[in-house]
């Protein structure tokens, strides 16, 4: 364009009228009668215009379908990872809850998959290696493609009580077997959340007030409890151990078992009705269904695992 307006004092408006004709092979008879200069300057157009926008023209493409492709392809590799995936957990909401939920995950090597609807964290889980699903986490589909049918849990941390009873609804009536973690905001809101299919229902506020009064009365045991449950750099480890039917130990008492002499200390007992035994004596008979919760190392653990 500035040459026509330099060699061919050609006005701003005419310059630019030539030079798009050119470049676009639109075609229109020329604005001014050319002499052999002219020719000679717009010939120069026609191969270095032409073919400068038809190689931009092609980066732009190549770059745009490159890009499809690739978000694709990561797509279909996810899908598969989560088709892959049994025993694993589905966290329902990916906000400043739902975050730290898949934080705690990964540090205990518990295979999760993340279900999200909202702009802002699908880019931060788009930014990650994160397993999810993108869509509503209380529609069957979206709960179906997490593996819900697979799954050995679901968290629902949405910071709407309203969609957490949806979601738990929903996921119970697709796997009746899953347990269910369910986040709760107002203290109302949780008998409807047990009803609606919920093993658990968690208060942030109420939990929060909870450790708040425990760090300010026994701020030594909070702190002793934090590192076992949540110490990244201790081989300590608190499991739960379940005693089934075929179970070596059935019958037997705690002195019997082995598993003290493996090593693992039983801090509690559930038993299938219900009822929690704190510190159970020597002489507690172990029965089916009885859930131990143990404190040891994960090599003490392994060796309780393998008495059962």
């Amino acid at each position: 364009m500035i040459g026509y307006m330099v060699l061919l004092r050609w006005n701003f408006s005419d310059a630019l009228f030539m030079v798009l004709t050119t470049v676009t092979t639109v075609g229109y008879e020329e604005v001014h009668p050319l002499g052999q200069g002219g020719r000679i300057f717009t010939m120069t157009v026609i191969v270095l215009g032409v073919g400068t926008m038809l190689y931009t023209l092609g980066i732009l493409a190549e770059t745009v379908i490159e890009g499809h492709l690739g978000r694709y392809a990561r797509m279909r590799g996810m899908e598969r990872r989560i088709a892959g995936l049994t025993n694993h957990f589905i966290v329902c909401g990916y906000g400043r809850m739902g975050t730290r939920v898949a934080q705690e995950f990964r540090q205990l090597d518990t295979p999760f998959v993340v279900v999200e609807s909202n702009v802002e964290p699908l880019e931060r889980l788009r930014a990650s290696d994160v397993l999810y699903v993108e869509g509503d986490a209380a529609s069957d589909d979206s709960l179906l493609k997490a593996g819900i049918l697979r799954a050995k849990g679901l968290v629902t941390a949405v910071d709407s009580d309203e969609r957490n009873v949806f979601i738990t609804l929903t996921a119970r009536s697709l796997n009746p077997a899953l347990l269910i973690v369910a986040r709760s905001s107002y203290q109302d809101s949780t008998e409807k959340l047990r009803r609606a299919g919920a093993n658990q229902v968690v208060s942030p506020y109420l939990m929060g007030a909870h450790r708040m009064a425990a760090l300010a009365v026994r701020p030594v045991a909070v702190d002793v409890l934090d590192t076992v449950l949540h110490g990244e750099n201790i081989d300590l480890v608190v499991e739960e151990l379940l005693v089934v039917a075929s179970s070596r130990v059935l019958g037997r008492t705690l002195a019997d078992s082995g598993i003290r002499q493996a090593g693992a200390n039983i801090l509690a007992i559930r038993k299938r009705s219900g009822q929690l035994r704190i510190n159970p004596p020597e002489t507690q008979v172990l029965e089916s269904d009885d859930l131990l919760v143990a404190i040891g190392t994960r090599k003490q653990m392994s060796a309780a695992e393998r008495l059962l």
